[in-house]
């Protein structure tokens, strides 16, 4: 009923919001109503915002630091050794929408010694695809234990020298050593960990090329046979041979317009690729089952994120799929190889007031440590980025405006993002990567920029509401960057979450958290694959298990995701921030086998190593 409901809802929604539209467009012109004209360049965007500046006049986007406060994240870009690599994608008039995606991050401890390394993406122009030039290189930045990091991409085999786009990392092969899956305009490729610091690429005989546009791709075992699956989501069929020009025979096309200016095209008016499953066959080659599985995008969207997590609590990873200006996917796992759409029965499918969203990246977790995952979603400027409160039953509600995210985040552009509890109080806190896909930000008087200052907004009141943390000058959130994929985790160990953040045509940055709170935490590290008593067993790496931690008076989730944030994937170990408390009272983790086993911590501020079947 109460989905039935929902849907009806949602209906009137769009449908009043879509009369509302056509209304405006018949007042202002005085014309017969038709079919409306896009000019927006496709992307779902609201009525343009109002021109915010900051004391100094300028956009907020790129403004309104403060002189002091409290110091959160130390950009040490340089220190670390990452200002030495950049990343680039096309021309800098951004053209072409190719031209304007950016790449993803990926953290992985390539080589087991207990350190996370970064895999950083690169894109590619048309020059070098043309063999005029040498092609963009991927990173992989290795973690020297002292605070810097070293680029061995070209030694272990990493470069990708492809369009590159986003970046899953999961152990596939159970094998105990994590690789790489990543995604490109052109052939996707799969690097299997060779153990011994490189890696080879197998995706021709694996079965999982693909071609064209490939975004966002995340694992998970769907099917519960203890080997993980791979899900890639399709962006757009971009033909280079018939690429779509803002101007054709001397007239505007409406699909490469934004406020009346002209702009890259897309993606509406572009054709939509399909999405795929590939299902893990155990030797080392996969099979696309989309199809049959329900998750094959037969309309055509835009897919961007994706995330494979259990929303609904019964145990078996959900899907999670974020599109570009078309209507978000929700798949729920029915447990016999297929999924159910709830897309709009669930709330997910448009934002609270029914409307699709030009969605970027999803970020996934508790924000109000009542055990169900929640789902913030960013999008496009002129838009707010909504925040999906888990009601239980995979149903969804928007509550951004009521927590205080819905006005401040409108004229900023988002991509990576992420729930981080950056203070380590219990409650977590969201982290977002802002920038434009328009250079022509800078030259209009649209109310944003091309480059724009990253977010965070500090978890107050146990979730009832988000605050701004004051970008102070001279530190990390006063970055002024293009800001696309992110992944954040414990890089030094230290048991404070920190970012890294793909720069479009820019290096990486790095932002170390400095927070200077006292407080607690526990991070665990999950080795999946233990003697179980059904006969079904886990990933080696755990991929899709969740953990609950009581401690300081709360219960809190995390679960292990391979993929989200845009075109990214986080630290695997789950993150605890546990205030005052000096003493866990549980560790409670349900393994993807279905195995739920309880461990007791010998103490705090410590990483934590537990083993499938090593429990009670």
């Amino acid at each position: 009923m109460f989905q039935a409901i929902r849907r009806v809802a949602v209906w009137v929604f769009v449908a009043a919001g879509f009369l509302g539209f056509l209304r405006a467009q018949n007042q202002s012109s005085g014309a017969e109503i038709s079919r409306p004209q896009n000019t927006r360049t496709g992307v779902t965007s609201e009525s343009p915002h109002a021109f915010q500046v900051d004391a100094q006049g300028r956009p907020i986007t790129e403004g309104g630091f403060v002189k002091s406060g409290p110091v959160v994240f130390e950009d040490i870009s340089e220190k670390a050794g990452l200002t030495k690599w950049t990343h680039k994608m096309g021309a800098p008039a951004k053209t072409y929408l190719v031209e304007t995606k950016g790449s993803g991050i990926g953290l992985i401890d390539y080589d087991n010694d207990g350190w996370l390394d970064i895999y950083v993406v690169n894109g590619s122009t048309f020059d070098a695809l043309d063999g005029k030039e040498t092609p963009p290189h991927a990173a992989l930045f290795h973690n020297n234990h002292d605070g810097t990091f070293t680029d061995v991409a070209a030694r272990a085999g990493v470069t990708n020298d492809r369009w590159g786009m986003g970046v899953a990392i999961a152990d596939y092969d159970n094998d105990g050593w994590p690789d790489i899956y990543v995604t490109n305009w052109g052939k996707n490729r799969l690097y299997r960990n060779n153990r011994d610091g490189t890696f080879t690429d197998v995706a021709e005989r694996a079965g999982v090329t693909l071609g064209n546009w490939s975004s966002g791709a995340t694992w998970g075992d769907y099917d519960g046979d203890g080997r993980l699956d791979l899900f890639v989501a399709g962006y757009l069929h971009f033909d280079r041979d018939h690429l779509p020009v803002a101007e054709q025979n001397g007239v505007r096309n409406a699909f490469c317009m934004f406020r009346g200016e002209p702009v890259s095209c897309g993606p509406r008016g572009l054709k939509g690729e399909p999405d795929h499953l590939f299902r893990n066959n155990g030797d080392g080659t996969f099979t696309d089952v989309s199809e049959k599985a329900g998750v094959a995008d037969k309309p055509g969207y835009y897919g961007l994120g994706a995330v494979f997590a259990d929303v609904n609590n019964d145990g078996r990873p959900d899907l999670i799929v974020g599109n570009d200006s078309t209507p978000n996917y929700l798949y729920l796992n029915k447990g016999d190889g297929t999924f159910q759409d709830v897309s709009y029965d669930s709330g997910f499918a448009v934002n609270g007031v029914g409307k699709e969203t030009a969605s970027m990246g999803l970020a996934v977790g508790d924000f109000e440590n009542n055990g169900k995952l929640d789902i913030f979603d960013t999008t496009f400027s002129d838009n707010y980025k909504p925040l999906y409160r888990n009601e239980g039953g995979a149903n969804f509600t928007d509550v951004s405006y009521e927590v205080g995210l819905g006005e401040i985040t409108v004229p900023f552009l988002s991509w990576g993002d992420a729930f981080i509890d950056y203070d380590n109080d219990g409650w977590k806190d969201l982290l977002m990567a802002d920038g434009h896909v328009y250079p022509e930000a800078d030259k209009y008087a649209w109310g944003t920029s091309w480059k724009q200052r990253p977010m965070l907004f500090r978890n107050v009141g146990g979730g009832k509401r988000f605050e701004p943390v004051p970008a102070v000058e001279d530190t990390g959130l006063a970055d002024i960057i293009a800001g696309r994929g992110m992944a954040v985790g414990d890089l030094f160990n230290d048991g404070k979450i920190d970012a890294v953040i793909n720069v479009m045509d820019g290096h990486p940055v790095l932002l170390r958290n400095v927070s200077d709170d006292k407080n607690h935490w526990l991070e665990l590290k999950l080795i999946g694959g233990g003697k179980a008593s059904t006969s079904k067993r886990s990933p080696r790496d755990a991929v899709g298990a969740t953990v609950y931690v009581t401690a300081n008076g709360m219960r809190q989730r995390e679960d292990v995701l391979s993929g989200g944030s845009y075109l990214s994937t986080n630290d695997p170990r789950p993150h605890f921030g546990l205030g005052q408390a000096t003493k866990i009272d549980d560790i409670e983790v349900h393994w993807p086998s279905g195995e739920v086993e309880h461990f007791i911590a010998p103490g705090v501020d410590r990483i934590l190593t537990i083993s499938e079947g090593s429990g009670k």
